[in-house]
């Protein structure tokens, strides 16, 4: 499938089930309290095909952006106006507020279901990320390396917040790129304090510092007529040492290379039990291979029902706290806004998380419903929070706002709305520029 066709087909399907699953709890809503829907568009702008039913027109719109749900009397602000009794406007305040949160709410619904799916069914996972964060490798000429850590400090706290697992380090790294970090790590029974700077990596402006796990490979995959096959090598060996050295996931490559047609001795763990394999790396071009596919030495995470949906609600608080801190240091300017995703980036990543496979576009789809569904609470006036932030304030003084005041909070959401579509499309697109904003300066 070209990789054009192949994106467009991944963006319909991802951002058709959140903007479904998302229009469907507000649609649902409305039909349950006697409210008139009279369209339900996937996209914007104008209608390009739909067929009528009863009184709703379901359509397809131009802009494939989104969706929404027109329901009658919504965003009509004359005064004095009889309200038919199916009118938006003359239901009381709490069927209103269920109405509109109602479509953020199954798209957080939406996260814990699939990933409590995942749960059930069983994924791979990389042993290494929920284990203790203790140094394994430092990078050479890295900032780890410069700020004075050892192999074998246990991180315990970075910028004074506590982490517990590699995937705390690597969100709290990851996400401070160019920042100054201030490490407390135990070495040798006692903690100590160390700084660094972490460096910018990739177009999303990571944050490196160059400090790793003891991540052990295991191999996925055997070319037949390999040399990884003639030594009787197998898929799910674990590889533990190289002529008796241990060796890691990410110098395990490096070490084969070095040696095209000398013979070394691999120490492999094979369920269980300890074998020594001989093998000769074969000359391919100027390096050595010997005709392996490898992963990071994985776990199988799998749950029974009710545990399943339990830890799935407990990795979605996390995702929901992790964003939080997100937006929190971007508005402080310790995140960088290359970190953010638009529709490009959305697309590009449901193209990847296709090819991975069902699983992987399953929980590439939890993910995004779970912040689509967290950002339409925020107060911006023309999404559901901006709404519901209306009903708050006409709930605390009792007396709706004004038809002037509501078309003046809806032109400001408006604006802001666009603001946001343009920012984040010319964000994704200057991030594919060579040199990013420098690339549109002539000189």
């Amino acid at each position: 499938m070209p990789t054009i066709l192949g994106t467009i087909i991944a963006f319909i399907i991802v951002f058709g089930v959140l903007v479904f699953v998302h229009e469907f709890g507000h649609f649902f809503m409305a039909k349950l309290f006697g409210v008139r829907v009279e369209v339900f568009s996937f996209g914007y702008g104008k209608r390009i095909w739909g067929v009528k039913k009863g009184e709703t027109d379901y359509r397809i719109s131009i802009v494939p952006m989104g969706g929404y749900v027109k329901l009658l009397g919504e965003g009509m602000f004359e005064k004095d106006k009889k309200l038919e009794p199916n009118d938006l406007m003359a239901k009381p305040r709490w069927q209103r507020f269920l109405i509109l949160v109602m479509g953020p709410v199954m798209n957080i619904v939406l996260a814990v279901v699939l990933v409590a799916v995942i749960n059930i069914v069983g994924a791979q996972v990389p042993e290494y990320q929920d284990q203790k964060p203790v140094v394994g490798w430092i990078d050479p000429g890295s900032p780890a390396e410069g700020s004075g850590l050892m192999i074998g400090d246990e991180i315990l706290r970075i910028n004074g917040r506590a982490v517990e697992t590699w995937t705390d380090v690597e969100i709290a790294v990851g996400s401070k790129p160019e920042r100054t970090l201030r490490l407390d790590v135990r070495r040798d029974g006692r903690e100590e304090t160390v700084e660094l700077k972490t460096e910018s990596v990739t177009r999303y402006q990571m944050g490196y510092a160059g400090l790793r796990a003891k991540i052990l490979t295991q191999l996925q995959m055997i070319v037949p007529g390999s040399p990884a096959e003639e030594a009787g090598l197998e898929p799910g060996d674990i590889i533990l040492a190289v002529d008796g050295k241990p060796v890691y996931y990410y110098q395990f490559v490096e070490t084969i290379e070095a040696n095209a047609g000398k013979e070394i001795s691999l120490t492999v763990d094979r369920k269980g039990e300890i074998l020594e394999i001989p093998v000769t790396p074969r000359l391919e071009g100027k390096v050595g291979k010997i005709g392996i596919g490898q992963i990071p030495k994985s776990v199988l995470k799998k749950y029974s029902f009710f545990p399943a949906i339990g830890q799935s609600v407990k990795e979605n608080i996390k995702n929901t706290t992790l964003l939080v801190r997100f937006l929190k240091d971007l508005f402080r300017g310790e995140a960088s806004t290359k970190q953010l995703g638009g529709p490009l980036d959305i697309a590009s990543f449901s193209y990847a998380a296709m090819r991975l496979g069902l699983l992987a576009m399953i929980s590439w789809i939890a993910v995004i419903s779970l912040q689509l569904g967290l950002l339409n609470l925020f107060p911006i006036p023309v999404l559901d929070g901006g709404q519901i932030f209306v009903l708050a304030v006409e709930g605390i003084s009792r007396r709706d706002l004004s038809p002037k005041a509501r078309e003046i909070w809806l032109q400001i959401g408006f604006v802001m709305f666009i603001f946001l579509i343009v920012f984040v499309i010319i964000n994704d697109i200057i991030k594919r520029l060579p040199n990013g904003w420098q690339s549109l300066v002539p000189f």
